[in-house]
């Protein structure tokens, strides 16, 4: 967490799924217009998240977004014309030893290389939802091996939320170094190389738009936001996010559900953008 500061807020960051959309992962009108006005104060404003680039797309299109944006918690930057910026792969060996511990359990695993969703079985317990957010089909597959070289992100899903936090924990040490370990939900463990955090990500395209990382803010709700909250002049959790993200945060808001990025954009930043 960050010292909350007194600088005026120049660039907002925001997470999308359980911060940015409503629990059917729509916009709500209320989030589009404080999006609308933030932007019309100055304010520059881009997404962050744990999806695949083209599962931003609409939103993208939706809020009128014109930077670029964090894709696979910051795995890949893409410009605004849908052209990579920069892009960060997980170490192979990340890869087998985290495929390796995920074998000795019940859980289900998709990978995400080559722009595809790659995924072993339909009836996984996640899959409608994955699908849903998403907004397209995996690539159905018999083996991930073909594609162990060039991984953007891995995720373990379960409906064993303390099992999730265990083999998060689990992967700190032996991933050290390789590979980042966090989740984006309770059902959710990403994993996804070094540099593919959230918290570069704002370093990175702050930095692009010559914007002090004090004069940031940033929203999220999950593990994986943490990253950004570090980082930023001034960070948000949102309201039904774990107790353990909203202790790390500079403030918290109203969640997802009840348009916590609406109430956060005019009663924390606007007034901090605005002095």
């Amino acid at each position: 967490m960050s010292s909350a500061s007194n600088h005026l807020i120049q660039f907002v960051l925001s997470d999308m799924d359980g911060t940015l959309l409503m629990p059917d992962h729509s916009l709500s009108p209320a989030v589009i217009e404080a999006v609308a006005q933030l932007r019309a104060a100055g304010v520059q404003f881009t997404l962050a998240s744990s999806r695949p680039p083209r599962a931003m797309r609409q939103q993208i299109q939706t809020l009128g977004i014109d930077l670029p944006t964090a894709a696979f918690n910051g795995g890949v930057l893409i410009n605004a014309d849908g052209s990579e910026l920069q892009s960060h792969w997980v170490d192979r060996e990340a890869v087998d030893i985290c495929l390796a511990l995920f074998a000795e359990h019940e859980l289900d695993v998709w990978v995400f290389a080559d722009d595809q969703w790659l995924a072993r079985d339909r009836e996984a317990h996640y899959f409608a939802k994955e699908l849903h957010a998403l907004g397209y089909e995996p690539l159905i597959v018999d083996d991930f091996a073909p594609y162990l070289d060039r991984v953007h992100k891995m995720v373990a899903t379960s409906a064993d939320f303390p099992l999730l936090i265990d083999l998060e924990q689990q992967l700190q040490g032996p991933l050290h170094g390789k590979a980042i370990a966090a989740r984006s939900q309770q059902y959710y463990l990403d994993i996804t190389a070094v540099l593919a955090n959230k918290g570069e990500a704002l370093a990175t395209l702050a930095g692009r738009l010559g914007i002090d990382l004090a004069n940031t803010a940033v929203l999220g709700d999950g593990g994986n936001d943490v990253a950004m909250f570090k980082r930023a002049g001034f960070s948000v959790a949102m309201g039904q996010g774990e107790q353990v993200v909203r202790d790390q945060a500079d403030a918290v808001t109203a969640s997802n559900a009840a348009d916590g990025v609406a109430q956060a954009i005019h009663e924390l930043i606007l007034p901090r953008a605005q002095r």
